[in-house]
Parts: C-alpha cells; sequence; structure tokens
C-alpha cells in the first residue's frame, strides 16, 4: 500500500506507563451515567498486530470501555495510555486530532455517506486529513480491491447488499492506515456467511498493516478472530487469554 501513517496528533501535557509493550492501555476507569456504573475499575490493554475481542453482556459496560480508549467519551476517574501519553488528560482537540490521524472506527450499520460513492465513502478519511482527490481515491481503491468491493465502487450505498456496504466501511476504516481499529459490533446487521467473509477480510488486513484491533462483540464465532478475549460484566474487564 502507498498510504503511511500520517504525523501523531499533539500530545498531551501528562504522560505514563502502561503495561509493557502496549500500544493502548487503560487503568481504573470509572464512569458513571446517572446512578449507573458503567465502568467501575476497568483495566485493559493491547498492543499492535493484537486482535482482542471485548464480550460480555448487553449493558455491561463494553462500549463505554471503548468510547473512552477511543478518546470519545473521557473517564470520570483513570487513565487511558496511547504511545505514553495520556488520551484521558488531552483536549477534546487534541483527541479529535488523535482520531482523525491514528485510529479508524468500524460501527455495526456502517454508517456510510448515502450521497457518496463507496469509493467516496472509503477515501473520505484521506480527503478530510488533506489527501489530494486522486492520491485519496487510488488508495480507498486498492483497500476496496483488498475487501473484495472494487466492483461496486461507482455505487451509492443504497445501492449494494448490506456485506458489501461493511466491506467498503472497514476500507473506509483501513485506508488511513489507523494504528488502532475499534470495531463495534462489526457484524451485528449481517447473516452469518457476510459475517465470517467480512471478518476474515477485516482481521487479515489489519494484521498485514500491523494495527490493533478493539472488538466489541456478543458473537463467540465473532470472537473465535481474535487473539485474545476479554469479558466485561459489571463494568471490569477480565482478561481470558488467548482467543478460541
Amino acid at each position: 500500500m502507498t498510504a503511511t501513517h500520517p504525523a501523531p496528533a499533539a500530545e498531551a501535557t501528562g504522560t505514563g506507563s502502561g503495561p509493557r509493550g502496549a500500544l493502548l492501555s487503560a487503568q481504573g476507569l470509572r464512569k458513571t451515567y446517572g446512578a449507573t456504573a458503567a465502568l467501575d475499575g476497568a483495566d485493559f490493554s493491547i498492543k499492535a498486530g493484537e486482535v482482542v475481542a471485548v464480550m460480555g453482556p448487553s449493558g455491561s459496560g463494553k462500549s463505554t470501555l471503548l468510547h473512552c480508549l477511543a478518546g470519545i467519551v473521557p473517564p470520570d476517574a483513570g487513565t487511558v495510555l496511547y504511545r505514553e501519553r495520556e488520551v484521558s488528560a488531552m483536549s477534546d482537540s487534541q483527541r479529535s486530532a488523535l482520531r482523525r490521524s491514528e485510529f479508524g472506527f468500524v460501527f455495526q450499520f456502517g454508517q456510510l455517506v448515502p450521497e457518496l460513492t463507496c469509493l467516496e465513502n472509503a477515501a473520505l478519511p484521506l480527503r478530510l486529513a488533506g489527501a489530494a482527490r486522486k492520491r485519496a481515491e487510488a488508495t480507498a481503491r486498492e483497500w476496496l480491491e483488498r475487501l473484495e468491493v472494487d466492483d461496486v465502487r461507482h455505487h451509492r450505498p443504497g445501492q449494494v447488499s448490506g456485506g458489501q456496504g461493511q466491506r467498503v466501511a472497514i476500507a473506509r476504516a483501513l485506508a488511513g492506515r489507523p494504528r488502532v481499529l475499534f470495531a463495534d459490533e462489526p457484524t451485528g446487521a449481517l447473516d452469518s456467511l457476510n459475517g465470517e467473509r467480512a471478518m476474515q477480510l477485516l482481521t487479515r488486513a489489519a494484521r498485514d498493516t500491523d494495527a490493533a484491533v478493539v472488538l466489541v462483540t456478543h458473537e463467540t464465532r465473532v470472537a473465535a478472530y481474535s487473539d485474545r478475549e476479554v469479558v466485561v460484566r459489571d463494568g471490569r474487564v477480565k482478561d481470558h487469554g488467548t482467543g478460541i
């Protein structure tokens, strides 16, 4: 691939040390919504090139953990460290810059822009980062080919199947060569066949680029693609070690 990692986002003033070798880690995370404790002292770590499945029942805190790790919401207490920078101490603008430059996201329903073609959707993060249209679309097309959906590049999202649309969303997330990919129930809206293929392609591409993948799922067949599983229950995280 011709794309390279963009320059790191501005550093926050606070730094610390997480688990040895971790690319992204969290320690003692607490997050409360009203009287409900979504996270209650949660710890987490992931290395470059590792796929970690985050599992747990509905309402256990899985999505809240992902949102804190990604800098979408700040924890009430605890720290999130990315490359030894304290994400939880960054300003809103610093966290936004980090998400644009070094994080990628795949959501359950893809969330493609309906007015854009699949190629334009896949190129969107690169365009937002300042890449010229021709270069951005050339890189995006490479990823569409890799995700086996280059044949629908000129279609709009409403003209493709759910499985094709989700692969376009994965291509979009990977086109910027993120160091960490956050996938929140990426196969939740797909049938089993399309879900299996999407996971095969996602994990293969992420490992080829040495990206870490935080994979939130409630399905054991999806978690089987991970290197390691952690279970979130009552706001705490239990590491189950090597994946299935």
